[in-house]
């Protein structure tokens, strides 16, 4: 069975991802792109699905672990009664390979290590042709099934029950390397890596770009982590970022809440955009925003609310049965139906997203505005249309008090274009319809007899989503009526003291109730406290949620206040990108 979600943590190239548990074993790596097929799925079934563990071969031993300074670089280290190992585990960054690193190292004494290799490629559906290369010096292993196909380099091992298991002494000083390196079936296998220059390289690169974080204040330490965190979800060269490695980790344990996250938001991208700027990353608006130009490119009815890595648009949803769930939270499912959804609200983010890169200082093209007046133009003519909303409800459409403000900040960016920045564009008409929009939400978003802002209209209900109108400006954070929705939403949504997005008894998601507390949304509220003065609440509740991390400052989408563990699809991204902005609010808060 696998592990708790908490207890992996996430080594990565910028290309895709591989999840090592505590227990040695890498239970979750798709290649070469995260959104690829599994070749170990065992996250989502057992072993037997498809892992890599190196581990000592003592059932006692005791593993601690930690990242190698700013980097992506894992360190376990084992002690054994017999003595000490490391374990350090990589993937190397800049050589447009796909390579996993596992560095053995002595530290005392002399441990026994075994490994256990099984290679199941297709989620599972392919077991390889493996054949021994013997004379290679390191030993080789070649396996191939399909496409795909994978070199693993080091010490011997040898076939057992469709897996391949082996084992090696380490003594102090000692260190042995394990190299495995996909490659596409129809090539020659690639040559031997050079481990000592990949892994300097890759140290070199990590905190390179870790340097260049601008924060002062609180939190640093889980803020520079979020930040590499969300760079290693987002793809080197496209400029695609995935919003989790995983699919399938469920959101209510042994339920039906179990979605693939592998692709590219364009809601999570444009607000990871909107943190990296905060914080020094200038030039990654460009990269983005090229990204956006080609996945978006023509009708701007066309467009969806996410796309794949390379801005691939069909994500076709299916069930596959290769891999049981995780802990048999079934069905395990490929691709998103809510792609081709009608989410409001994302073009908001969208204008938002590039309206901090113009304040950064980053030039408009031709192209990349005539691409908004096209998007604006839309919205002019759909903003009254219900839609599916920001947490992509599997019901009938509503009129989400949430999406009509993210419309409001959308055109509101516009005139900001036109008046601050010299672009061209009818701006008294977009005055007009954003003027329409406000009215629209006070006349039927607004519960005056509670006083508070409602999920959609003609509801009583509240949603946290409603914690963003403060954020894009809809409203101000001590308003009157955004502390009445605060007090509405600690009434009905808090529960252990964090927060839901939303009573799901109700009903309005179409999908059977029941979920953990959301912790975007509880890092929503830690900005909402620090930006209306209530500094003592958001410290109090920021310290609560940095510590529910994992030993690595890993988070995942919602956490289990019960069971005391993470929930749902890690790491979220749009959970580390909540807790930068939330550290940002708190830092503004003490100057």
């Amino acid at each position: 069975m696998s592990l708790p979600i908490e207890d992996y943590a996430l080594i990565s190239d910028c290309f895709t991802g591989a999840l090592v548990g505590k227990d040695g074993s890498i239970d979750w790596l798709c290649l070469p792109r995260y959104d690829s097929q599994s070749m170990f799925g065992a996250l989502l079934g057992t072993e037997d699905h498809g892992r890599w563990l190196v581990a000592p071969d003592d059932a006692a031993a005791i593993s601690t672990r930690h990242y190698e300074k700013d980097t992506m670089i894992l360190v376990t280290r084992w002690r054994t009664a017999d003595g000490e190992v490391e374990v350090v585990d990589a993937m190397p960054m800049g050589d447009h390979r796909a390579d996993i690193i596992r560095r053995v190292r002595g530290v005392s004494g002399t441990v026994q290590m075994r490994q256990d290799l099984r290679i199941r490629f297709g989620y599972a559906t392919a077991i390889p042709w493996v054949r021994q290369e013997k004379e290679e010096r390191p030993h080789a292993l070649i396996a191939v099934a399909g496409p795909d196909a994978i070199v693993v380099r080091g010490s011997e091992l040898h076939a057992a029950n469709h897996s391949h298991e082996g084992s090696f002494t380490v003594r102090a000083g000692q260190t042995v390397d394990l190299v495995l390196t996909w490659f596409p079936s129809h090539r020659e296998a690639p040559p031997a890596l050079d481990v000592d220059n990949a892994l300097q390289h890759t140290r070199e690169w990590w905190t390179d770009w870790a340097s260049g974080c601008a924060h002062e204040g609180p939190y640093r330490d889980e803020v520079v982590r979020s930040l590499l965190l969300l760079r290693a979800l987002s793809h080197l060269e496209t400029g695609g970022i995935v919003a989790a490695a995983t699919t399938s980790l469920p959101e209510a344990f042994g339920g039906q809440r179990n979605w693939d996250y592998r692709y590219v938001w364009l809601r999570d991208a444009s607000l990871t955009i909107g943190v990296l700027l905060e914080h020094g990353y200038n030039d990654s608006v460009d990269h983005w925003r090229d990204w956006l130009l080609r996945a978006i490119a023509g009708d701007p009815g066309d467009v969806q609310i996410m796309y794949g890595l390379a801005g691939e648009r069909d994500l076709s949803e299916r069930i596959i049965d290769s891999l049981p769930g995780y802990q048999g939270a079934h069905p395990v499912r490929v691709g998103n139906g809510a792609s081709t959804q009608f989410q409001a609200d994302v073009i908001g983010e969208v204008m938002l997203g590039l309206d901090h890169g113009r304040r950064a200082g980053n030039t408009e093209t031709r192209f990349s505005w005539a691409l908004q007046r096209a998007l604006m133009g839309y919205l002019e003519q759909h903003w009254r249309d219900p839609d599916h909303g920001i947490w992509e409800i599997r019901d009938k459409p509503q009129q989400f008090t949430h999406s009509r403000a993210l419309v409001w900040a959308a055109f509101d960016c516009a005139i900001r274009g036109v008046e601050e920045y010299g672009l061209d564009g009818p701006v008294e008409r977009w005055k007009r319809e954003r003027d329409a929009i406000r009215a629209d939400i006070e006349a039927n978003g607004w519960d005056a007899h509670r006083g508070t802002y409602v999920q959609h209209y003609g509801t009583t209900a509240v949603d946290a989503s409603l914690l963003q109108l403060a954020q894009v400006g809809y409203v101000d954070a001590d308003d009157p009526r955004m502390l009445g929705t605060v007090r509405a939403l600690e009434e009905d949504l808090l529960r252990d003291g964090l927060l839901l997005r939303y009573r799901t008894e109700s009903g309005v998601d179409g999908l059977p109730p029941g979920e953990h507390p959301f912790l975007a949304c509880s890092f929503w509220l830690v900005e909402q406290y620090a930006r209306s003065g209530r500094l003592a609440d958001a410290t109090r509740l920021m310290d609560r949620l940095v510590g529910l991390a994992n030993d690595v400052g890993m988070l995942s989408e919602e956490y289990d206040v019960d069971g005391r563990s993470h929930a749902g699809n890690t790491p979220q991204a749009l959970t580390h990108l909540a807790l930068v902005r939330a550290a940002d609010a708190i830092a503004e808060a003490t100057g």
